[in-house]
């Protein structure tokens, strides 16, 4: 049960972000969730959005470096300690989070080699998982 995550290679400079975030806008693509990252000239942005397949296209369409990657997401009760209960489980079972980052809500992405291994992981220290269309149900309506 994973999720969609787009990768785009962006040149760190003022206006590139705003232009693909521009792009998604204008043919109705919410971000559920990002993540941006510095390399120095260029950048990676990590984007959960509720239409991967359309965003995809129109990265291609416009010539963006982007690619797409499987990602768990893990929704957290609202209680302290929670996010420490998802990376002690992932890390009892001797499993590597590559990064993370939040989505809206208390949604969260993981990225991990083995994502058949982590989803046992979770699932076995009770955290629930939510796919693509439970994500986009649960948050229809919720925009960063």
């Amino acid at each position: 049960m994973s999720i969609t995550q787009i990768s785009v290679f962006v040149e760190s400079r003022p206006g590139h972000l705003v232009r693909t975030l521009a792009a998604f806008s204008e043919a109705g693509i919410n971000v559920r969730g990002f993540s941006a990252g510095d390399t120095g000239e260029y950048g990676i942005v990590r984007f959960i959005v509720d239409k991967p397949d359309e965003a995809m296209a129109l990265l291609a369409e416009r010539g963006s470096a982007a690619r797409t990657s499987e990602v768990l997401c893990a929704k957290l009760a609202d209680t302290p300690g929670e996010l420490r209960h998802v990376m002690a489980a992932c890390a009892d079972a001797g499993i590597n989070v590559v990064y993370c980052y939040s989505l809206a809500s208390t949604y969260i992405a993981l990225a991990v080699k083995d994502i058949a291994a982590a989803e046992a992981a979770l699932a076995g220290a009770d955290i629930t998982l939510v796919d693509q269309e439970e994500l986009s149900r649960d948050l229809a309506g919720v925009t960063l």
